[in-house]
């Protein structure tokens, strides 16, 4: 890790510690880094909004896609105060950085009660023995909307 990369770890690390200092959610923090500039960060707000979706990289990821009006970033880095938890390693993913920094681990995140371990088991259950079960309805139609999407000529893969 060069020096600028250390930078940018302990930008991500300071938004975890002031998030937590200030009062407004959990000990997460993320900066997303194109050409050696932050265009996106983001501390954990959950608490704070009711979103049990904005962690630390999700708002980086959303703000770093807003100011390259692009749903990708596939020449940037990601770098997290901790590892990602499932949700937030999807939305990874699917926004295609290069690479992903991380500091605490995941097995350090548990003992400090972030422990994200039971989703990967549940997402190995069959569907009906889910603590949440997760319930398919064949509907008539359900299909037609992949048929049109499969058909429409002008459509932006992701």
């Amino acid at each position: 890790m060069n020096k600028m990369s250390g930078t940018f770890m302990s930008r991500a690390i300071a938004l975890s510690l002031e998030n937590v200092q200030q009062g407004k959610g959990g000990p997460f923090g993320a900066v997303v880094v194109k050409e050696g500039q932050i265009i996106g960060e983001g501390a954990n707000c959950v608490t704070a909004t009711n979103d049990p979706t904005a962690h630390a990289e999700i708002v980086a990821i959303r703000e770093a896609c807003r100011k390259l009006k692009s749903f990708e970033l596939p020449d940037c880095e990601i770098y997290t105060s901790c590892e990602p938890c499932p949700m937030c390693l999807g939305a990874i993913y699917w926004a295609r950085p290069a690479r992903v920094y991380f500091a605490n681990s995941a097995e350090e995140a548990a003992k400090a009660g972030f422990d994200d371990a039971f989703i990967y088991e549940e997402i190995k259950r069959p569907f009906g023995e889910r603590k949440i079960p997760m319930i398919r309805m064949a509907q008539d139609g359900a299909l037609a909307a992949f048929r049109a999407w499969q058909q429409q000529e002008n459509k932006i893969r992701y």
